[in-house]
């Protein structure tokens, strides 16, 4: 339970990631040495060193409690204080209330500590100079304010150390993290063109890094490659297909127009069919094949669909253009072709369709909703594959097909980066299908 509510707060990419491993260590180890080193030797150095100024002091004290009155008082810790450099004032009038200690003061405690455990007649110990270090004493004369140098009972700037610590550290992470950037980079730059060559589009890419990177690097170029020459086939291959069958069928159906009888019609007919189910065979394989990617407005498309149906007498109308109608980097042939078949779909189903565009700085949403019968939610999946025909949700009497419109399209999607989404249409009530473009 612990470990799955860290990793909600933990960074999600590669160079946050490897930045926090480089950091955590260097900051687990300066607190380790701050707590182990710190605490322990500058503590044990300061105590020592208090003890030891603890021995002149009582001295101090003990000879003016030795004074008969407080005049030979003073003199007598004039005459010590002075080559011991402490300076003495006798009395004192300035004691504050309680012992004062700056907040950030790494061995200010100790010090207090021990001067007070050393000198029973202590009365107030002020830090507040970092400088020197004031201790007031009760004796028999009245309240003695002796004062000293703080380095006499401190080690000599302990915050140096931490400087030190901080700045290396931060030195060191900033190099550790130079040469890991050279590491993750290879990576970066290949799932940028995995990512690109998913949309469609391939971004030149050379294997560098560490062995292991420029291995991956290498499948992923060879898989890259087969691809190209798998597409590159089907292409070659549709060619000779769309050259072959088509002309046989077209020399069938000059054949039969020039003859005048009547049984002739349902040839002509089983004819067309078979030249629509070619198309639509041929459609289906070539979705991401041969188009190129251009700068196109998503909006332009929309309009150009609306067009040819309006001049086709299809009932289609625009439903929206939302957002800004800047060229997109796009394969337009198959985008219209998606389009296409989306409001084919629709009218063969419905007798009202509409079209529209959502344009956003993260995708492209183009949609076409009906009033037709729809599809039942748990048969969206199956209506997306290839060669189903949905019996039950739509009416196939309707029109002829093998199963392949959305199919089509969601191949379409997909060579896009995108998704092909179904759902119902809350406005006409029909099938909402969406084509959503991640740009």
């Amino acid at each position: 339970m612990f470990f799955r509510w860290l990793k909600n707060y933990m960074p999600r990419g590669i160079y946050a990631r490897a930045a926090l491993i480089l950091i955590l260590p260097v900051i687990l180890l300066q607190l380790l040495i701050s707590v182990v080193f710190i605490q322990r030797h500058f503590d044990g150095v300061t105590r020592m060193m208090t003890s030891a100024e603890n021995i002149d002091l009582l001295y101090l004290i003990e000879a003016a409690d030795q004074a008969d009155d407080i005049n030979q008082a003073k003199a007598v810790l004039a005459q010590i204080g002075e080559p011991l450099r402490i300076g003495t004032t006798l009395p004192a009038m300035d004691q504050p209330a309680r012992d004062i200690k700056p907040f950030v003061d790494l061995t200010g405690s100790t010090v207090i500590e021990t001067l007070r455990g050393g000198i029973p007649a202590t009365q107030a110990i002020s830090l507040e100079n970092r400088r020197v270090v004031v201790v007031w004493v009760e004796t028999k004369h009245g309240l003695l304010r002796m004062e000293f140098s703080r380095r006499r009972v401190s080690a000599t700037n302990p915050h140096q150390l931490l400087v030190i610590m901080v700045v290396m550290g931060a030195l060191m992470t900033a190099v550790a993290f130079i040469f890991l950037r050279n590491q993750l980079r290879p990576i970066k730059r290949m799932a940028v063109a995995a990512t690109d060559y998913g949309r469609g589009r391939i971004t030149p890419f050379t294997p560098t890094g560490a062995i292991e990177v420029r291995a991956a690097g290498m499948a992923f170029l060879d898989m890259r490659n087969r691809l190209e020459r798998q597409i590159q086939s089907r292409t070659l291959m549709l060619s000779g297909v769309s050259h072959d069958l088509r002309t046989p069928l077209t020399r069938l159906r000059l054949g039969l127009s020039f003859l005048d009888d009547e049984d002739t019609a349902p040839l002509l007919k089983d004819v067309d069919e078979m030249q629509s189910l070619l198309d639509a065979f041929l459609d289906f394989a070539r979705s991401d094949a041969g188009d190129g990617i251009e700068a196109v407005s998503p909006g332009d498309l929309v309009r150009a669909v609306l067009e040819d149906n309006e001049r086709i007498g299809n009932a289609l109308t625009l439903a929206e253009i939302d957002g800004p109608n800047t060229p997109v980097a796009l394969r337009p042939a198959a985008i219209r072709r998606a389009l296409d078949n989306l409001v084919g779909n629709a009218l063969r189903y419905a007798d009202k369709a509409e079209i529209g565009v959502s344009v956003t700085e993260r995708a492209i949403r183009f949609w076409v909703e009906d009033n037709g019968p729809g599809i039942p939610p748990d048969k969206y999946e199956d209506a997306i594959s290839p060669f189903v025909r949905l019996d039950p949700a739509r009416n196939q009497d309707k029109g002829s097909g093998v199963g392949l419109g959305l199919s089509i399209v969601a191949d379409i999607a997909r060579t896009h980066g995108g998704v092909l989404r179904l759902s119902q249409s809350e406005r006409l009530g029909g099938l909402m299908a969406e084509l959503v473009i991640a740009r």
